[in-house]
């Protein structure tokens, strides 16, 4: 497997970033949801905070790099058989997708950072908070990082779905290219 992408393929670099972002975007959310329920005395209380705000400023920052890696390496052309909507609905879950996981970052980072403490990313340096003092700034925060998270939790689950449509029912390549999986059609083999 090639790293870069080619006409009909994706490289193992895209691909890579892909299931590492699907990935922590899952953890981070299980991570999130079983962790407001901690109480003080919970021996997690502190750590599992760490741990979400770490893992999550390291995904803004992949997040960045698949971006980046998105422009100096085109993606594959669309599958000739995808209908104009498919095409088109699929460029806007992407787009949105891309949005709303840079609003979870940035609220994550409100609620962290309203009491003027900055973030450690692992212990290794910190982030010092910039924006400090709003009214209310950890709670609004906290209610927009909630629902936008859940957002991108459903639809994520719409793009797997329809992954799974295109191979399952379509039974074209779509999930296949982002496995690095062989093509069914030769054709489509470069």
């Amino acid at each position: 497997m090639r790293l870069k992408n080619t006409a009909s393929r994706y490289g193992a670099i895209a691909i890579a970033l892909h299931w590492i972002v699907a990935l922590s975007v899952i953890g981070l959310a299980i991570l999130g949801l079983w962790m407001v329920d901690l109480t003080y005395y919970s021996p997690y209380y502190r750590s599992a905070p760490f741990w979400h705000k770490s893992i999550g400023i390291s995904l803004a920052a992949l997040i960045v790099v698949r971006l980046g890696w998105r422009l100096m390496n085109p993606r594959p052309a669309h599958i000739p058989d995808h209908k104009p909507w498919e095409k088109r609905l699929a460029a806007l879950v992407h787009a949105l997708l891309y949005i709303l996981l840079a609003v979870i970052v940035i609220s994550g980072f409100l609620i962290s950072t309203a009491k003027g403490q900055g973030v450690s990313v692992f212990g290794w340096f910190e982030i010092p908070a910039v924006l400090t003092g709003l009214p209310a700034q950890a709670d609004r925060a906290g209610a927009v990082h909630y629902w936008v998270a859940i957002s991108v939790l459903v639809l994520a689950g719409l793009h797997a779905l329809g992954a799974l449509k295109h191979h399952f029912i379509d039974r074209d390549d779509t999930l296949r290219r982002m496995l690095g999986m062989q093509s069914r059609t030769p054709r489509q083999n470069q």
